[in-house]
């Protein structure tokens, strides 16, 4: 005779469920995981890299400081200069790669031993194209609008 209760059967499937349950949580907390992981790494590059940019453009306004004509090249990054006759100083122009799409762009002016900030900032460099290639409206490219009671009866006649 049947007593009641939970049988062997029953407390199995709940057994079973419950480690089903667990293992999904378990990959989902994994994938999770490497996932930041990887956002991590990126992030750490890329400040890394942007630390060593900034270091880099330092350097090279401190050896524009220091020579008497303004190198067109230091340390393998191209330089730009121009005369600034209004404020009769140089504006001096330069970039230092960041990643490979990104770079620190550097703009001074400078008046003898001196100089002024008048850029530094993280620029992308990667082309940046728009995604166009899904067609939302496919219906006339004009707005047609009739008498209202054209609509209302063009509605009812929808319906019926």
């Amino acid at each position: 005779m049947n007593k009641g209760g939970i049988g062997v059967g029953s407390a199995s499937i709940v057994l079973v469920f419950a480690v089903l349950c667990l293992t999904v949580f378990s990959l989902i907390t994994y994938v999770v995981a490497a996932n930041d992981k990887a956002l991590v790494q990126a992030e750490t590059r890329l400040v890394v890299g942007y630390y060593e940019a900034d270091a880099l453009a330092k350097r090279i306004v401190a050896e524009i400081l220091v020579s008497d004509v303004i190198p067109t090249t230091i340390e393998g990054v191209n330089i730009s200069a121009n005369w600034d006759m209004y404020n009769n100083a140089d504006i001096v122009e330069f970039s230092c790669i960041v990643s490979d799409k990104k770079s620190l762009f550097v703009r001074i002016s400078v008046r003898g031993d001196s100089f002024e900030v008048m850029s530094w900032m993280m620029y992308d460099t990667d082309e940046w194209s728009f995604d166009d290639r899904i067609n939302v409206w496919s219906g006339p490219s004009e707005l047609v609008i009739g008498d209202p009671a054209d609509v209302i009866s063009g509605l009812g006649q929808l319906i019926e």
